[in-house]
């Protein structure tokens, strides 16, 4: 039911207004939503468009040209590829047909019908978040680039992340693809195009593989702001966009729990809305600015001290230790923005303020 609830058309079939028709490709809004980014030329990978080789204005390695030596014989076919740095273009390995060394030669000294032989297969792959296809060029184990790129800078990984293959991006990025690209024209990554494309199935699966869910666009936004973003401009109350809706939120959902992992909270200023909707305004331990996280997202029992109206304090170090009238350990503590300290439970110490006082106690240097 939720697959049935998350489809929508391609993006090839969207009517889309004159002014979104002008960019260079089609994004990802249809033209009834009310989007439209300010200052910037940010737009969204078109599922449809491919890098088409021969189109571009070459002068070709032909049989009876070379790119640097005429000494060389007839070319006899590619033998792999890689993109170059910056993701500006592309070269070659040139096998050649007299036994010279393979060398690399750059895309514009290579005809186009050389080239359209070696690449239409691994773009239509990425076209079609075409599995197998894709396994049979990687499996030929020839030199091939699988973070090869097309005119944009956009490597397969994203084609197929715009899509929702969940097994295409497995592949690839178990083939060593790089999750963390970013193409030319805007600075999307494969989780910005999952985030654009409403796919949590494959923002997740990215995350898992070890994508990084930090890296800002062009704009300055991650794949979480993208999301918000989209999120917030779907209309509300419209069956037509309810699947949308659903799979935003999953999106939104994702890249949170990824983001907020491994940040520690200092402590609770606040808290808004209701349900679903309850939100901690929160401080970070490592100084970053202050911030509205989902109340699932919190821990516990800072929610519990919160909602109980505890008081937060700084506390510096341990500075003695005794058992307590009850056989547990108490810790004396010396805080940030108090004169005396206070014996405190183990529950309430840090456990690496702990960890601290007992290497000292013990003359043990800390590595």
């Amino acid at each position: 039911m939720m697959e049935g609830l998350l489809m929508t058309k391609p993006v090839s079939h969207l009517n889309l207004s004159p002014y979104l028709n002008k960019l260079p490709f089609s994004p990802i809004f249809p033209s009834h939503l009310p989007f439209r980014p300010k200052h910037t030329n940010h737009t969204f990978l078109p599922l449809s468009s491919l890098h088409n080789q021969q189109q571009q204005q070459q002068q070709p390695l032909t049989d009876t040209t070379t790119a640097e030596d005429d000494s060389y014989g007839e070319v006899k076919r590619i033998i792999g590829s890689r993109a170059l740095n910056g993701a500006t273009g592309m070269e070659y390995l040139i096998e050649w047909k007299d036994g010279h060394t393979p060398s690399w030669v750059p895309s514009d000294f290579i005809a186009g019908d050389v080239l359209a032989e070696y690449e239409s297969p691994w773009w239509t792959a990425a076209k079609k978040a075409d599995e197998a296809a894709f396994k049979s060029l990687i499996e030929l184990g020839d030199e091939r680039d699988v973070d090869a790129v097309d005119s944009d800078g956009r490597t397969a990984l994203l084609f197929v992340s715009g899509l929702g293959s969940e097994p295409c991006v497995r592949l690839l990025a178990e083939a060593g693809a790089n999750l963390d690209h970013r193409e030319n024209t805007g600075g999307l990554t494969a989780l910005h195009m999952a985030a654009g494309y409403v796919k949590p199935g494959v923002a997740k699966l990215l995350l898992d593989q070890g994508a990084d869910p930090e890296i800002e666009d062009s704009r300055g936004k991650t794949p979480l702001d993208l999301a918000r973003e989209i999120l917030k401009v779907t209309p509300k109350g419209n069956p037509m966009q309810f699947g949308r809706r659903i799979g935003l939120e999953g999106v939104v959902r994702v890249l949170e729990e990824a983001v907020f992992e491994y940040a520690e909270v200092e402590e609770i200023i606040e808290k808004r809305g209701k349900g679903e909707n309850l939100e901690y305004l929160v401080r970070w331990k490592d100084g970053g600015a202050n911030e509205w996280v989902k109340a699932r997202l919190v821990a516990e029992d800072l929610v519990r001290d919160y909602e109980a109206g505890l008081e937060y304090a700084v506390a510096e170090a341990v500075v003695d230790s005794r058992n307590g009238d009850d056989g547990k350990m108490e810790y004396l503590v010396k805080w940030a923005d108090l004169d005396e300290p206070t014996w405190e439970p183990e529950d309430n110490v840090d456990d690496e303020l702990i960890k601290d006082f007992q290497l000292r106690s013990n003359n043990v240097i800390a590595p």
